[in-house]
């Protein structure tokens, strides 16, 4: 007799479930796949091919692009602290640093669902900072990150658009459309604090524009370490398309999406062939995740304080 009930608070818990989860479900599934097309795209031009990419890397030429790499860093944690500091909140610029490396760490290393602007919400929660203020400030952060990305877009967009594959064409208009609807919802409440203090809005914007100049370079001199020149307002336009690209929410932190997306802009437009824009997509991935490295020392004092803050912050 108790059959039927049960029956019911089961589908009742497996469709609560799966309305919880079946976003990150999503964002699995299309990490799997963009990581099977990698795959595929490496076998199709053979491994060897993308070893020998690599080896024509000088390893002065990458040694140097880690170190632009850990400088543009530095900038996101400074473009962070600015923010913090005209909230209203008495930060050191090493504790932004700790929390910020923390956040890069979680973001490259732990699953979607513990995003780094979780991770550094509760990490500033659990040094007693304002909770109000550094969430605002962490949506303002990421939204002066979009803003400066959107500035570099036209020398990416412009060759794109003139090419005659539509498919590359609508990829990029849905990925811009999801994120230009966002960001339009979100930033005047994000900047409400920040509009009365234009000074700190533009050093922080500034900071955004060191970021991403170092990130071109570094793309640029592997780029070159690989024995190809491509203009460096190109590769900011490319880059630029990539990253709006990768915040769809269609895998898990951009895993795969990226790749593809560069490897795929490399070739068609940078003069690249697959196995050397593949062999840039990779090592530019493996870069950001060196450089957040550190980030790993600080982490397990703020898993403690994640369950609150997981619901401050949508990842």
């Amino acid at each position: 007799m108790w059959s039927a009930p049960r029956s019911i608070w089961s589908r009742i818990l497996v469709n609560e479930w799966w309305r919880r989860n079946r976003q990150n479900l999503a964002r699995l599934a299309g990490t799997i796949l963009a990581v099977v097309l990698i795959v595929v795209l490496v076998k199709e031009e053979g491994g060897d091919d993308i070893l020998l990419a690599v080896r024509r890397i000088s390893i002065l030429y990458f040694i140097a692009a880690g170190l632009v790499m850990i400088i543009s860093r530095l900038f996101v944690v400074g473009r962070w602290h600015v923010l913090l500091r005209s909230g209203g909140v008495n930060i050191s610029f090493s504790r932004t640093a700790m929390l910020t490396f923390t956040g890069l760490f979680s973001s490259n290393f732990l699953p979607t669902t513990i995003g780094g602007d979780v991770v550094r919400l509760a990490g500033a929660m659990q040094l007693g900072y304002d909770r109000a203020v550094c969430v605002a400030s962490l949506v303002a952060d990421r939204l002066i990150g979009m803003a400066g990305m959107v500035i570099a877009l036209p020398p990416g967009l412009i060759p794109i658009f003139s090419m005659s594959d539509p498919a590359s064409q609508s990829v990029t208009l849905a990925g811009l459309v999801e994120k230009g609807r966002a960001f339009v919802r979100r930033t005047l409440a994000a900047f409400s604090i920040w509009l009365k203090k234009p000074f700190a809005l533009t050093l922080s914007f500034l900071s955004t524009l060191a970021n991403m100049a170092c990130i071109f370079w570094a793309v640029s001199l592997l780029i070159t370490g690989i024995g190809h020149h491509v203009s460096y307002w190109l590769i900011a336009g490319l880059w630029s398309v990539t990253y709006f690209v990768t915040l769809v929410p269609i895998s898990v932190n951009g895993y795969g999406v990226q790749e593809l997306s560069l490897t795929y802009l490399l070739s068609r437009i940078g003069g690249l062939s697959h196995s050397e824009s593949l062999t840039i997509a990779i090592l530019i991935r493996a870069l950001f995740m060196i450089t957040s490295l550190p980030g790993a020392l600080f982490l397990p004092s703020i898993l403690a304080a994640m369950s609150t803050a997981r619901e401050e912050i949508t990842p």
